[in-house]
């Protein structure tokens, strides 16, 4: 399902342990790292998207975590040129997504990264909030740092995000 725009609609999900880290994934076989995300099927929500791709990629189910907020519109990255299959149609450019905060309300033992028959992930760790946006592929960095900027202040209630974005210093510093 791409819009008429060439953009494939996407969830992406943060996943935070309660103590200002989150959820970041190793790709299976790679060297490369990011958080969950996955396309919306046709006539499924993106909540439901959200849910179904995060049990698929890290085998926690609803009861697991709870929904502390989402983006209040889609985020889009455009691909590479190189990575655009031109012979597909309809062609598509890049996704468009809606990102979720999570709380992870269970266990850690509850991670199955191998819960469905071709995993994504084949490791995973907690890091500083802001970490992902300086080690994920670079054609996601702006849609990365866009989701944590909106969803920071559900994050860090206390934190005067204005005053941190206006310090000239690096996120989290």
């Amino acid at each position: 399902m791409i819009d008429s725009q060439g953009f494939r609609p996407n969830v992406g999900i943060i996943l935070t342990n309660g103590s200002g880290r989150v959820f970041w994934a190793k790709r299976r076989g790679q060297d490369a790292w990011q958080f969950p995300q996955g396309g919306i099927s046709e006539k499924e929500t993106p909540e439901e998207a959200m849910f179904r791709e995060l049990f698929e990629e890290t085998g926690l189910q609803p009861e697991h975590v709870e929904i502390m907020g989402q983006t209040q519109r889609w985020l889009r990255y455009r691909l590479p040129k190189r990575m655009i299959r031109r012979h597909s149609q309809p062609l598509c450019i890049g996704q468009k997504q809606r990102w979720f905060l999570l709380r992870l309300v269970g266990d850690e033992h509850c991670f199955k990264l191998d819960a469905t028959e071709k995993p994504e992930f084949d490791g995973w760790r907690w890091v500083d909030y802001w970490h992902p946006v300086s080690e994920v592929v670079f054609f996601k960095r702006k849609v990365y740092q866009r989701a944590l900027d909106e969803l920071a202040p559900l994050m860090f209630p206390d934190l005067d995000m204005e005053a941190e974005l206006n310090s000239g210093l690096p996120k989290g510093q």
